[in-house]
Formats: structure tokens, sequence, C-alpha cells
């Protein structure tokens, strides 16, 4: 385990494990369903990380899009690969929605809709919300 999956919650937080990523549910929900998709390869760029990961990385990105479209219908989602602070090749995965959506107890807005995700804003999420969150991706992933 990375240091930057250690910093988004792993493995409490682990959604999916593949043979060269893993996903996990972003602690900061920035929008419903927001997730953090970390490369296993000990790769500082994006260049660097190997063949077999970049591979599989259209397999996970379907299985993810399917999932998010399926559970919380997104109208767009966005990849971002910022890298400023943790060093892992990861990307932030935000579906992004038009409209709020309610999810458990809790009330999701798009903060940055139509415009680029804000991510200095995040949702309040309840415990017990993210944890249904969190076993409604696991129980509804391929």
């Amino acid at each position: 385990m990375n240091a930057t999956m250690k910093k988004f919650g792993a493995p409490e937080s682990l959604i999916k494990d593949y043979d060269h990523w893993v996903v996990l549910l972003r602690p900061g929900q920035v929008t419903l369903g927001a997730l953090v998709l970390v490369c296993k390869d000990p790769a500082a760029r994006f260049s660097k990380v190997s063949r077999d990961a970049f591979c599989e990385l259209q397999l996970v990105t379907a299985d993810l899009e399917a999932t998010l479209a399926r559970r919380f219908q997104f109208d767009k989602i966005n990849y971002l690969m910022l890298m400023m602070v943790d060093p892992d090749v990861h990307f932030h995965v935000l579906p992004r929605y038009r409209e709020s959506k309610c999810y458990g107890d809790c009330w999701f807005t798009d903060h940055g809709w139509p415009g680029p995700p804000d991510l200095s804003q995040s949702n309040p999420v309840d415990s017990k919300t993210k944890h249904v969150l969190l076993d409604d991706l696991r129980d509804n992933w391929p």
C-alpha cells in the first residue's frame, strides 16, 4: 500500500482492488460518488506507469463509469490527475451533476457545475451515509 492509498483511507475506503489499481471512496465527497483511483506501480509520473497498468486502466474506468452511471445517473464525469501533494499516480474521479442529489439522509450538490469541479467544497456526509455509500458501491461493482 503506497502513501497515497493510505492518505485516502485505504484499506477502509477500498471499493475494488485490481492487479495494478485500487478504487477508493474519496473521503471528501465533492460530488456524490467521488472516488480516488490509485496506481499500485511505484510511479510518480504517469509516463512511468507500467504497460500492464495502462492496459488494465481501460477495464477499471469501464467498471467505475458503469457502476456510477447505474447507481447515480451522473451527467458527466471528470478525471483529475493533479499530483501536487500526493506523490503516487492517481486520479480524482468526480461524477458531475446538473442538479442536487439525495442519497441516504444527505443532499449532494455539485458546487462547480457547469464549470470545473470545486475541490474546496465537499458535501457534508455523516458516518452512517458514508458507510452505506461504500457498501453500495462495493456490492454493485462488476
